[in-house]
């Protein structure tokens, strides 16, 4: 593996465990056992890491959400599987990370919300057509409102003031929005799909 690539493993594990803010370049050295004076080498502060840490995390984000669309036989099996996904992407991550990046790194926060503006909200408006034509989603869905309103909640997830650290934890309101917004959306041949995908049975 390259050095600068074995930097920003480092750095990203630093980041999601202990926020942004708190990691310095001191820390990332050492946590690497690298001189100080080869991580500038590489890299000339904080913010080169912080940014490049984003780019390749949303590149592996891409890959892995293809990945998941291409290997699901439906729409619904599509948004399980996302909701599994994203729920151990965010178990351990530190509840300041977004207002980290927001406050401090505006130039990786750009990054990261023209990825969510573009890239997610494709997904997710391809998601739900896809679950339209198949008959797991009802077939009176607006769309473009839906799909920005389930994009907001990743926002939402990380609001402290509505969802305090402390007493929410981010995998658990995940959880909850998914499951809230595909039950929404489903028809009734998708309400049983998706009771099969969660080993739930209801009474009708």
């Amino acid at each position: 593996m390259e050095i600068k690539e074995r930097i920003l493993n480092h750095a990203s594990t630093l980041f999601m465990r202990n926020g942004i803010k708190s990691v310095s370049m001191d820390d990332i050295a050492a946590s690497m056992a690298m001189s100080k004076k080869t991580l500038y080498k590489w890299f000339e502060n904080k913010d080169q890491i912080v940014l490049a840490t984003m780019e390749q995390h949303l590149h592996k984000v891409q890959g892995e959400c293809e990945a998941m669309a291409g290997h699901s036989t439906n729409a619904v099996e599509q948004m399980v599987r996302i909701t599994a996904w994203a729920e151990q992407q965010f178990t351990g991550v530190h509840p300041s990370i977004f207002y980290d990046l927001q406050k401090y790194y505006p130039a990786a926060w750009q990054l990261l919300a023209a990825h969510k503006n573009t890239y997610v909200l494709a997904q997710i408006t391809q998601n739900l057509r896809r679950g339209m034509t198949e008959g797991f989603y009802r077939p009176d869905l607006d769309v473009d409102v839906l799909a920005r309103l389930h994009l907001s909640q990743i926002d939402l997830t990380f609001d402290h003031d509505v969802y305090p650290p402390a007493q929410f934890e981010a995998q658990r309101v995940r959880r909850v929005f998914d499951e809230h917004f595909l039950l929404g959306v489903a028809t009734l041949k998708g309400h049983k799909l998706i009771n099969k995908y969660r080993h739930v049975t209801e009474e009708e």
